[in-house]
């Protein structure tokens, strides 16, 4: 069972879909579907649907412009 502390953290913090994640860094929808089977994009499944953390796609982004 989760504690309050990490159950508050969970529902605060913000979650995204693939759709959402190609709109926002102007990619294809497979393009971040790969991303994402190829280990480089952190998401979790849920049903059917995955779901990338906000903070997860900050640091996916940050890795990509040190590059």
């Amino acid at each position: 069972m989760l504690n309050n502390d990490k159950y508050n953290q969970m529902v605060e913090e913000k979650y995204y879909t693939i759709e959402e994640i190609a709109k926002i860094l102007k990619v294809a929808y497979l393009t971040v579907y790969r991303w994402i089977q190829d280990g480089k994009l952190v998401a979790y499944k849920a049903g059917k649907q995955y779901r990338i953390k906000k903070s997860d796609l900050e640091k996916f982004v940050e890795r990509k412009k040190r590059k």
